[in-house]
């Protein structure tokens, strides 16, 4: 089964390294790699994100697919989608290939995602914050379908352990 950890930049998805710790034989696809893939071969088609490639989708339901035909166990996919189409894209193309997802939305309140944002200090995130910052509106715009399609987590008050435990336990329900 594919466990899909959905929310905006700030809201806790690196609860992935965690949740893999409490999840024997699962598996973390990044599925930006996707994107880092395609960038080069669609370098003449601009896109404003990589997931507007039809591509992107594509090639993650076959590869999560493939990967679980090969492995078992469960994938976890740390990506936000903030597009509904998007969302449905994968979720048909999940059900085709007879893959089980389990939508997780992690949500914090507001203030504590800004807060988040503007003191995260991984090096990686280092020139992200501007852009995770502008992401909010988008964020807050698909809000009503993510709550309506996911299990919402709320991380305002977790730490990453703390919610990485929540979701083993709703994995185990």
């Amino acid at each position: 089964m594919i466990i899909w950890l959905n929310g905006t930049y700030g809201a806790g998805r690196t609860t992935t390294r965690e949740l893999a710790a409490l999840l024997p034989g699962s598996r973390v696809f990044d599925t930006e790699t996707v994107g880092t893939l395609l960038g080069p071969v669609l370098a003449s088609e601009p896109v404003g994100n990589f997931q507007d490639w039809p591509p992107w989708r594509g090639v993650v339901v076959a590869t999560a697919a493939q990967v679980l035909r090969y492995t078992g166990g469960t994938l976890l996919i740390p990506q936000t989608v903030l597009s509904e189409e998007y969302w449905a894209e994968l979720s048909a193309g999940f059900a085709e290939q007879d893959v089980p997802v389990r939508h997780v939305l992690l949500h914090c309140a507001p203030d504590t995602l800004t807060h988040r944002i503007r003191t995260d200090t991984e090096p990686e995130s280092a020139t992200a914050g501007p852009w995770r910052l502008r992401h909010r509106a988008l964020y807050r715009e698909a809000l009503p379908w993510l709550r309506r399609s996911a299990e919402v987590v709320d991380t305002t008050h977790l730490t990453p352990a703390q919610a990485a435990a929540v979701i083993a336990a709703g994995r185990e329900a």
